[in-house]
């Protein structure tokens, strides 16, 4: 299976995504995105693809969406898309396609949607926060 991530190595959220790939027996196609952002249209693709609007992928936290002034509602999605291609901090993580579909794994486990049963054993957060059982198997709640 083919699978790509678009990961930020400093974000906890997308280390236990990448985490929860590999305990599916799934070595992904790893994307640092804020060194090799995606194109515009691969963006566009992903944000369409998963469902979301612009404004749900973009990220305030840790990035100049304050300094840039893309709380103002007045700003268009283009405008929005322009912002987080020249700034791709302002793009929301981790990104996860595959066949099966693509999702903005936050919260991480959302990347189990998209993913087949193939899990090889337990699965914690690196908070300890358990999501698969000792066989695999989504913890009720995750």
């Amino acid at each position: 299976m083919t699978v790509t991530i678009y990961h930020n190595p400093a974000c906890g959220t997308s280390r236990n995504t990448l985490a929860m790939i590999r305990n599916a027996g799934i070595e992904p196609t790893v994307i640092a995105y804020l060194q090799a952002p995606p194109s515009r249209q691969a963006l566009e693709r992903m944000i369409a693809d998963a469902g979301l609007t612009v404004r749900e992928v973009i990220r305030e936290k840790g990035t100049p969406y304050a300094e840039l002034g893309l709380a103002d509602p007045t700003v268009s999605d283009e405008q929005l898309l322009d912002a987080m291609i020249a700034h791709p901090i302002l793009i929301d993580r981790p990104f996860v396609t595959t066949p099966m579909g693509t999702r903005l794994c936050r919260p991480s486990e959302r990347v189990l949607d998209i993913l087949p049963d193939t899990h090889m054993g337990p699965f914690s957060k690196e908070d300890g926060e358990p999501v698969l059982d000792a066989n695999g198997k989504r913890i009720t709640g995750a």
